[in-house]
C-alpha cells in the first residue's frame, strides 16, 4: 500500500469527483454541481523530452455553465518553482481541450495554504499578462468534524477534511468521530475512505490512532489496513519469540559455565537467570562467567 499523503490528498477527487462540489462550497466558490464528471489523463508532457504531470485531471459537465478542468495538486511545502508550473499547466489544458481550468491545490499545514493561495501574478508589473489564483484546501478552511453525525452526512468530504487536519491537536477527535461514521457504512464504501485516511496521515502521530482505531474494529477486519496490522502485529511477535529464544539459549550456556566451574548455583539465582528475558544481559553475565572468582561477582556491575 502506497502510505503517501500526497496520493491520498488528491486521488480522494478521482475516487469521488462530486467531492469538488462540495469542496468549492467550503471554499466560498459558487461552482454548479456536475452532470458528469470524465476523469482524463494526468500525462501533461510535450514532444520534446519535458515531462509534466498533474497530479488528477478530471473533467467535470454542468447543465448551467458547461463544462471544464479541474486540476487537483497535492501540495506538501512551499516551492517557490510551482506556480509556474502550475500556470504551465492551465495554460497547456486550456489549448489542449479548450476548456476553462481551474486548479485546486490540498495542504496539510496553514503556512503551505496561505503560500499557495496568494495570486501569482505572471508578467511586467504594470500589466499583468496573466495571473494564477489557485483555490487552496487546507487546515485554515476546511471544517473540523468531531461529531460522528456531522461526518456521517458527507463521507468524502469528512475523509479530506481528516487528511487536510492531520498535524492539528483535534486530529484524535476528528478521528474518532470518523471511525465511528465509517463502523455503519457499507464495506466496499468505508474500506477505501479508511485506506485514503492511512495514506493521507502518512507518517504523522496520528497515524498511529487511526490504524488502532481500525484495528479494534472488526468492520474493518478483511480491509487491507487491516491485514497490514495484522500482519506488523505478527512479524513484532516473531521478532520477540526470536529474542525469547535467545534469552533462554543464553540462559541455559551461563548455567551450563557454572556449573562447569563447579560453582554452587542456589535456586535464587538459577531463578534470575532463568527468568531474565534480556538477552543483552544474560551476555553480559555469560562473559563474566567465564572469568568470575565467585558467583556474586557473576551479577555484581563494575
Amino acid at each position: 500500500m502506497v502510505s503517501s499523503p500526497h496520493e491520498a490528498m488528491h486521488r480522494i477527487f478521482q475516487e469521488y469527483p462530486g467531492l469538488f462540489s462540495r469542496v468549492s462550497e467550503v471554499l466560498g466558490v459558487a461552482i454548479p454541481a456536475p452532470t458528469s464528471v470524465t476523469i482524463l489523463p494526468t500525462d501533461l508532457s510535450e514532444p520534446r523530452p519535458l515531462e509534466r504531470r498533474v497530479d488528477t485531471l478530471l473533467r467535470f459537465d454542468t447543465e448551467t455553465d458547461g463544462s471544464f478542468l479541474l486540476a487537483v495538486e497535492a501540495q506538501g511545502k512551499k516551492d517557490p518553482a510551482k506556480p509556474a508550473s502550475w500556470a504551465y499547466y492551465l495554460s497547456y489544458l486550456h489549448t489542449k481541450y479548450q476548456l476553462p481550468p481551474l486548479l485546486l491545490v490540498v495542504c496539510q499545514d496553514r503556512a503551505t495554504a496561505e503560500w499557495a493561495a496568494q495570486p501569482v501574478h505572471i508578467g511586467p508589473a504594470q500589466w499583468a499578462a496573466l495571473t494564477l489564483r489557485p483555490l487552496v484546501a487546507g487546515p485554515h478552511n476546511m471544517p473540523v468534524i468531531t461529531n460522528t453525525a456531522e461526518a456521517r452526512k458527507d463521507l468524502a468530504l469528512s475523509t479530506l477534511a481528516a487528511i487536510t487536519h492531520a498535524g492539528d491537536p483535534e486530529v484524535g477527535a476528528i478521528l474518532k468521530a470518523l471511525s465511528a461514521a465509517l463502523r455503519d457504512t457499507p464495506e466496499d464504501l468505508a474500506h477505501p475512505l479508511a485506506e485514503l485516511i492511512a495514506q493521507g496521515l502518512g507518517r504523522r502521530p496520528a497515524a498511529h490512532q487511526w490504524r488502532h482505531l481500525m484495528a479494534v474494529d472488526l468492520s474493518f477486519y478483511k480491509s487491507p489496513i487491516s491485514q497490514e496490522i495484522r500482519e506488523e502485529g505478527r512479524a513484532e511477535g516473531r521478532e520477540e519469540g526470536r529474542t525469547q529464544g535467545r534469552a533462554e539459549s543464553r540462559a541455559e550456556d551461563l548455567l551450563l559455565v557454572l556449573e562447569q566451574r563447579g560453582m554452587d548455583i542456589p535456586d535464587g539465582a538459577r531463578e534470575r537467570i532463568t527468568h531474565c528475558d534480556d538477552a543483552e544481559l544474560l551476555r553480559h553475565w555469560l562473559t563474566r562467567a567465564v572469568t568470575a572468582p565467585t558467583l556474586e561477582d557473576v551479577f555484581t556491575e563494575d
